[in-house]
């Protein structure tokens, strides 16, 4: 049972989070795996908690 776990900015709609998780599974599903057995987790990160390059992610990207 595969489940992928997502690390993004928070932020995201619920419509861009629901396209994301059937995006995922879809892929799975066209090597053979059905998609009742994909598991989506979506880790939503606020941008101060984010490092890039030494800075907080809310500095560079506001």
């Amino acid at each position: 049972m595969p489940t992928v776990i997502i690390e993004m900015w928070a932020g995201r709609t619920e419509e861009q989070k629901a396209t994301v998780i059937r995006g995922i599974t879809k892929a799975f599903e066209e090597i053979g795996i059905k998609s009742e057995h994909v598991q989506v987790i979506i880790h939503e990160v606020p941008r101060s908690n984010w490092g890039i390059g030494g800075e907080q992610a809310s500095k560079i990207f506001p």
